[in-house]
């Protein structure tokens, strides 16, 4: 099956005007950034080489291409026929002795007269080393200092020369809200990919480590062609420049039990950072702040405002970019899931963090905002969810509206895993795909977007819940398109005595669960979505009701425990299936692996849809979730 004209139109429409293909507000601009052609070659054996490209959203439908070798004496053409189907090729005469620079082109070009010639377009020259026969992946080597192990990634372009630089957050001794005890030091490092580090910043003793605190977004923030980095901070961060951020000093950690390692006082702060050297540029108090007024509150303050006074629930944080205005990307930093919930959305413009609206579950001026409390996730998404061209804060099972309102709350509660896409392609708008943790009637649940319109759910087995001696619903949950029978995407989960694989309307198609119940990945050449999971990635057989190990990344390994993430997964380069970054088990090395299966399938990058370019910035924070497109592609 091939990608229909009308199909790939709506691909290019969409992605280039930065809305959804069912968006019917009106169409503004958004900022984008700059990319180029994402070239990208690995050595599949000794004489093959794969290599693929990006297709833009600018590009004319039957655009053509063909692919150049340097050689000795200049450029030659592997391709015998322009190139239709499909953004890669396979070079069948290469010789994975010698190093081999490709050039990606549209067809009828003007070839460059040498590799330094002025006017060759970004991202359409790589160079492939000698003796890399068989290793599909870009090493990054790290400067990891002892007693750290690198964790979540993100990607962005610090330095504006139009290619991807990666920053990886570095932990030491990590510990959950629930636990009590002492942590390291949380470090934030930035790397060129061909391993150089530019900048280290040290966030300090007053930041608690672990995936509940520091959440750090990577985004061109200002519109300069430049990513800007941002992150909560405390008194004795260091930027990468060696400068202190307030008091370098204090120390606010709790040294005594119960609360041991909590950090339940102190100036709290939100700092953007230059990209291309880790100065601090700007920082604003932290909003909101764990106590009104209050340096040093007492734990029974902290109770009443947020349901404990150890930090638990106070100390959960969650953050997005989102073009809230339609045209400009703003940051949005988040407090609070399990009761209080409170988001603060800033502008950077100019140099300064200046302050949007704050949605508060609590504000008593807002009591109306009071059904809001309690139903956030370990995780947020972002969308245009009513149609009128402005971006939404999908918060679990609430919806903050653009302007900081509330769109709606379900009143299901709190919920561990989410998913938003196209999931029902026959459906008007988005859905959601949801669990919820406390045993109840929603154990997973599917839900229209923009309404809050539960479609179906199915609920928590308390009867089972009991007899394993749980307390709670489904930890995991998973919506990819996996079986080519029904359109949408599947849904199951894991835990809460629910059993079975269903499709997007909710009717049971087996009763055997996939194991996995993790990340999603495009990688061999069909439109299903594959299964990411630890250093796996696993084809579903549907025929045999049975997943399939297809590639495993040898000597690398996972990131955040139990829920076996990826330091990142997303369409980095090459044509639009994904790529996938892991750290080695020495914690020395980044590796990021792309697929070398061939396919005739012809779509846009997804880095130009901003549901699946903001689901990248995201994807950092607390309980990880793979980025979702805001329209559905599948057999």
């Amino acid at each position: 099956m091939k990608l229909c004209p009308v199909l790939l139109l709506m691909l290019l429409a969409g992605s280039c005007s930065g809305v959804s293909g069912r968006q019917t507000g009106p169409q503004s601009p958004r900022q984008a950034e700059k990319l180029g052609r994402g070239l990208f070659a690995t050595a599949v054996n000794d004489h093959e080489a794969f290599v693929s490209w990006r297709l833009l959203c600018t590009d004319k439908r039957n655009l053509a291409f063909d692919v150049y070798k340097y050689e000795d004496k200049g450029f030659v053409k592997l391709n015998d026929r322009p190139l239709k189907e499909g953004t890669n090729f396979t070079d069948t005469r290469y010789d994975a002795s010698r190093e081999a620079t490709y050039y990606v082109a549209a067809h009828g070009s003007k070839l460059p007269a040498s590799l330094e010639a002025e006017g060759i377009e970004a991202g359409s020259l790589y160079t492939l080393p000698a003796g890399r026969s068989g290793l599909n992946y870009v090493s990054i080597p790290l400067q990891t200092l002892p007693g750290h192990v690198p964790g979540d990634c993100s990607v962005g372009d610090l330095t504006g020369d139009g290619q991807f630089e990666i920053i990886v957050k570095q932990e030491m001794m990590p510990r959950d809200n629930s636990h009590s005890g002492l942590t390291g030091q949380t470090k934030l490092e930035a790397y060129r990919l061909d391993g150089s580090l530019l900048w280290r910043i040290d966030l300090g003793k007053n930041i608690r480590e672990g995936a509940h605190y520091t959440q750090f977004m990577v985004y061109d923030l200002d519109g300069d062609g430049r990513a800007e980095v941002a992150c909560k901070t405390a008194d004795g961060t260091i930027d990468g420049q060696g400068n202190v951020i307030g008091d370098a000093t204090a120390d606010w950690r709790e040294l005594e039990p119960p609360y041991l390692g909590h950090i339940l006082s102190g100036p709290e702060y939100l700092t953007v950072f230059d990209g291309a050297s880790g100065k601090a540029l700007a920082t604003a108090p932290y909003n909101p702040p764990r106590h009104p007024g209050k340096l040093r509150p007492t734990t029974e303050e902290l109770q009443a405002i947020w349901g404990d006074g150890k930090g638990n629930r106070a100390d959960r944080y969650l953050a997005c970019v989102a073009y809230l205005d339609g045209q400009h990307p703003s940051l949005v930093m988040c407090r609070g899931y399990y009761t209080r919930n409170v988001l603060a959305a800033w502008d950077y413009r100019d140099g300064q963090l200046i302050p949007v609206w704050t949605f508060d579950s609590d504000d008593p001026e807002h009591p109306e905002n009071y059904v809001y409390r309690s139903n956030g996730n370990h995780n947020l998404s972002v969308a245009d969810v009513d149609g009128d061209g402005c971006d939404e804060i999908i918060y679990g099972n609430m919806v903050v509206d653009h302007d900081g309102r509330g769109l709606y709350s379900t009143r299901i509660g709190h919920a561990d895993a989410m998913h938003v896409s196209d999931l029902d392609p026959d459906r008007p708008g988005l859905e959601v795909f949801n669990s919820q943790e406390p045993v109840g009637p929603y154990g997973m649940n599917f839900r229209h977007a923009g309404t809050g319109e539960i479609y179906w759910n199915v609920p928590t087995d308390s009867v089972a819940v009991s007899y394993e001696r749980k307390v709670q619903g489904p930890g995991r949950a998973a919506a990819f398109d996996i079986d080519p029978r029904y359109r949408g995407s599947e849904c199951w989960v894991l835990g809460g005595g629910i059993y079975g694989l269903y499709n997007c309307r909710g009717e049971l198609i087996t009763e055997r669960t996939p194991r996995s119940c993790n990340f999603g990945i495009w990688w061999d050449g069909d439109l299903q979505r594959e299964l990411l999971d630890r250093n796996q990635i696993l084809k579903y057989n549907w025929q045999e009701e049975q997943l399939e190990e297809i590639f495993r990344a040898e000597g690398c390994t996972s990131n955040n425990g139990t829920k076996a993430t990826p330091a990142l997964s997303g369409d980095l380069w090459g044509d639009w299936r994904e790529e996938v970054v892991f750290r080695t088990r020495d914690n020395q090395e980044l590796r990021i692996y792309s697929t070398t299966v061939p396919t005739s399938y012809r779509l846009v990058t997804l880095l130009q849809d901003p549901v699946y370019r903001l689901g990248l910035v995201w994807q950092n924070v607390a309980y990880n979730i793979p980025p979702h497109l805001s329209y559905y592609i599948g057999e």
